[in-house]
């Protein structure tokens, strides 16, 4: 199908691009008669050819030449024209006066000899004629009144010597205006429009002009000669009351003996709209062959079309109502029918509408625009739809808005569908082709469709699926569209299940999104956050979490598999100093290293804004719904608008809490087998409704990875043996529990309690055995294997091994060989490497010794105290190379003394820390933390 510019040529002035506007459409009938209208209504036959004989003008002019004839069969005296302003009331006027001035030459004009026939006359007789229009007449000498002026136009000097002396002053009786029509000699026809300004204008002259009309109307019934035709507007748009009163007092008597005609034929509009607006059509087949690929699509649809298009019942078959629908599309091109019957089926109800002038300037000025569009832009449109209409172009919409009566409308217009930043624009950023633009066509269809007089202001989805629906856009994608621009919209509704309107009331949403402009930052919004991310995290935790640590110091050194929290401003890239300050929080807590780096599982966001807008969004909804129950936020606002306050607000926070889910998505663990310690799992996609808790999220991607496990069997343990400790068959359960804490082996959720309970396990089973108390043969005090052994005595200590199997039955069976593998000078096995502190040689710092007498021969003892300042680099050595060797003596005993001077603000996280490190060493009860 060609486009419609492409087929159809506008008429000069519209080409060329007149600002039109409805005056230009408007005929000054005081105009015609002084010859200085312009030639196309001041020329009968220029008038004629530009003129459509719709029913109602056919009917109107008909009655009128008949009477004027001398037949009365059919006709009345006294014919009122009732429309709203711009409903072809002065156009009828003007037809009529044509007719009646150019007498029997009128038969050559086009359409007259039509209308004659239609009317039973043969020619139009000769007429003299009385025009009174009301807005354009003031006294003049010789013309002081209303009924002297038209004695003059009908009779001349004659017909005002028929009204008498006293014409001047009263308004003439049935009597006198009789003489003026015998003074005529020639059927008389009286034209007034206009009267309500008159009297407007003139209110001294309002009692006797209204006294004139009476006595006229009575003068015209007694002659089969004589027609007057009164213009009545139905509007009544800014009348005072006094309008109204004189406006009802005339109505009245013309009434007594008048036959009201609608001057106005609403079927056939489009062919008015076309002969005022169009020089040439085009080819008839290329029209055709348009309307019948759109007819048939429609009646494809007719189901999900609106029914007074496509309706098929027992009074018409199916054929019929095709038929129908393609003869619709014929008589419209080059628009779509939708696009002119919107003004009959909605707009005409409005008082200010002007419905032919008003038409006709919105229809120019948007061809204007759409024929120079269609040809810079190459679109394709076969026809001139609603969803075409210039928005943008401000005249446009100014007299768009003009005949609306709302210019409120301006700010929906630009929020929703043909601003710069029109919600609109936005949605059809990615359309192209046949859907391009389609979110702004819609919404100019919605503002059409709802924005007229009638009570139903809605635009339903039939309707718009008709009014843009074509062979290459199917009804769902504008079902989408419409759907999509309302839930973005800040003045378009939903109405009911399937009904759409425009209104200059902001939604509730536009009001929503005021509010989240003013939101503060530090007191509203990142609270917020922080307290939904830690919310979320706490939620049903199985493990410790720590949210949102400033430094390394804060997160503690615990062995319990522990989830840190990133701030919500940290965004995880993979790399950066995010990264860096991660690794070193991981290996360094402080200014000391770490004892359980794999414990730490950090929960990192992904960049971007999208958790900042779903907390504003909801913050700004729970603040409306505030202002709404309490009465502080004013406006207008729907029962719908309402009534889906609190579900906005609660859809709101949930979908906060699914971009909690969906950022927070990378998860950061300690591994030594990567260059910076640090290795990255992705999260993927989260929801919270997906029955779920976060830390069980992150929980379950580490066993995914095979990262983290319940529990541990005695053949990974075996199989991680370490090598440098296969020949010696022992290993220290601190070097063991370390290598679970610092990602050497596989993390635990909680390594004391699950090592403690396997080993017990293990050894009862026989899979390993468990020694302590060194001896310097490579013996120990206590061996346990294939028997009971209580889990006081699985200590994770230097000085208690878990030994393997083959070395726990050679030590049973009695063999003493030393252990072989390197050792520690205090002849202990060194630990596997890891994160933690590693052994070194050399003793830990000065010491003193305290003889005491002992008895002598083997029997003598001695006690030794060590006493000093230990600098806190070897602490660790303590642990690992002087406390086992003071393990070989009896009745060891062990004090601490520590004191530290922290910052105040920092106090009472690290008492917190050391309280729960007391309590994982199992000496809560021993030790006591007293404030200096």
């Amino acid at each position: 199908m060609d486009p419609w510019y492409k087929v159809a040529t506008p008429r000069k002035e519209v080409r060329e691009g007149r600002s039109f506007n409805p005056d230009e459409f408007a005929i000054a009938l005081e105009q015609v008669v002084a010859k200085t209208a312009p030639e196309d209504y001041r020329d009968p036959k220029q008038f004629f050819a530009r003129t459509c004989f719709t029913r109602a003008l056919r009917e109107h002019a008909g009655m009128v030449l008949r009477r004027l004839s001398g037949k009365t069969d059919n006709t009345a005296p006294v014919l009122t024209l009732i429309t709203q302003f711009g409903g072809g009331k002065t156009h009828t006027l003007t037809t009529l006066y044509h007719l009646a001035t150019s007498g029997e030459q009128a038969a050559g004009y086009p359409g007259i000899s039509d209308l004659l026939r239609n009317a039973g006359i043969s020619s139009v007789p000769k007429v003299r004629v009385g025009v009174f229009v009301g807005n354009a007449w003031d006294p003049q000498d010789g013309r002081e009144t209303p009924w002297i002026d038209i004695a003059r136009q009908l009779a001349g000097d004659k017909g005002v010597e028929a009204l008498g002396t006293a014409a001047k002053t009263t308004p003439p009786g049935t009597e006198s205006i009789g003489r003026v029509f015998q003074a005529a000699n020639a059927p008389v026809l009286l034209l007034f429009d206009e009267v309500l300004n008159f009297l407007n204008r003139h209110r001294g002259m309002a009692e006797s002009f209204h006294a004139f009309i009476q006595n006229l109307t009575v003068a015209t019934t007694g002659t089969t000669h004589a027609v007057a035709v009164i213009s009545l507007p139905r509007s009544q748009v800014e009348m005072t009351g006094w309008d109204m009163q004189w406006q009802d007092k005339i109505t009245k008597v013309v009434r007594r003996v008048a036959k009201d005609l609608i001057a106005n034929d609403e079927s056939e509009i489009s062919e008015v709209v076309r002969r005022r607006l169009f020089e040439d059509l085009g080819s008839e087949r290329t029209r055709k062959n348009v309307a019948k690929a759109f007819a048939d699509w429609c009646f494809e649809r007719r189901a999900q079309l609106p029914p007074e298009w496509t309706a098929v019942d027992t009074a018409a078959t199916e054929a019929k109502a095709r038929e129908f629908l393609l003869r619709r599309f014929e008589a419209c091109y080059p628009f779509h029918p939708a696009t002119l019957s919107v003004f009959q089926r909605k707009w005409q109800a409005l008082s200010q509408y002007q419905q032919t002038r008003g038409t006709l300037a919105m229809l120019a000025q948007w061809i204007v625009w759409a024929y120079r569009d269609g040809f810079t832009s190459a679109r394709r449109e076969p026809l001139i739809t609603l969803g075409s209409a210039p928005l943008h172009d401000m005249g446009f919409r100014s007299t768009i808005l003009g005949q609306l009566g709302e210019s409120r409308l301006v700010a929906a217009i630009d929020a929703d569908i043909a601003g710069e930043q029109a919600h609109a624009k936005a949605l059809d950023a990615d359309t192209k082709g046949p859907l391009r633009d389609i979110h702004r066509r819609v919404g100019t269809a919605i503002l059409f469709e709802s924005s007229g007089g009638q009570t139903d202001k809605v635009a339903h989805l039939p309707e718009l699926r008709f009014a843009l629906g074509e062979p290459e856009v199917d009804t769902t994608s504008v079902d989408n569209a419409a759907f999509a621009l309302e839930d973005k919209s800040y003045f378009i509704r939903k109405v009911g299940s399937d009904g759409f309107k425009i209104g200059h009331q902001p939604t509730l949403r536009k009001v929503v999104n005021d509010r989240r402009a003013s939101l503060d930052e530090e007191s509203e919004i990142k609270p917020a956050i922080r307290k939904l991310v830690e919310d979320e995290f706490r939620r049903g935790a199985s493990i410790p979490v720590l949210p949102f640590p400033n430094d390394g110091a804060e997160v503690p050194d615990t062995p319990r598999l522990t989830l840190v929290i990133t701030a919500p401003e940290a965004e995880w890239t993979g790399g950066g100093s995010l990264r860096s300050q991660i690794a070193e929080w991981t290996r360094q807590r402080g200014k000391s290293p770490r004892l359980y780096p794999g414990s730490l599982v950090w929960c990192i966001k992904k960049p971007g804004r999208d958790l900042r807008e779903k907390v504003e969004l909801w913050l700004a909804w729970e603040r409306v719904d505030r202002e709404v129950t309490d009465g502080t936020l004013g406006g207008d606002f729907d029962r719908t608008d309402r009534t889906d306050l609190h579900s906005k607000v609660k859809a709101a926070k949930e979908a906060a809490k699914d971009e909690v889910w969906g950022g927070y998505r990378f998860a950061v663990i300690a591994d030594h087998q990567e260059a910076d310690g640090l290795k990255t799992i992705d999260l993927g996609a989260g929801h919270s409704s997906s029955g779920e808790t976060l830390c069980g999220r992150v929980i379950a991607a580490l066993k995914s990875e095979a990262l983290l496990n319940e529990s541990v069997g005695a053949g990974y343990i075996d199989r991680n043996w370490p090598p440098a400790l296969k020949e010696s068959g022992a290993w220290p359960l601190t070097s063991l529990r370390q290598s679970f804490l610092n990602g050497s082996l596989t993390r635990l959720l909680d390594p004391d309690t699950t090592l403690r309970g396997k080993i017990v396990e293990f050894v009862g089973k026989g899979d390993f055995g468990l020694a302590s108390g060194q001896k310097a043969d490579g013996t120990y005090e206590r061996v346990w294997f294939q028997e009971p052994v209580s889990a006081d005595e699985v200590a994770f200590e230097s000085g208690v091994f878990l030994l393997t199997k083959a070395k726990a039955q050679a030590l049973k069976a009695g063999v003493h060989a030393p252990p072989p593998g390197p050792k520690s000078q205090a002849g202990q096995p060194l630990p596997s490497p890891g994160y933690g502190p590693q052994t070194s040689p050399g003793p830990g710092p000065g010491y003193e010794t305290e003889p005491s007498p002992s008895p002598l021969s083997g029997t003598e003892q001695k006690t030794i105290r060590l006493v000093g300042t230990v600098p806190p680099e070897l602490w660790n050595r303590l642990g690992t190379k002087l406390l086992p060797k003071l393990r070989s003596g009896s009745d060891l005993k062990v004090g601490v003394d520590f004191s530290v001077t922290v910052n105040r603000d920092v106090a009472t996280s690290l008492t917190s820390d050391l309280r729960q490190i007391l309590d994982d060493l199992g000496i809560k009860g021993q030790v006591q933390i007293r404030d200096a």
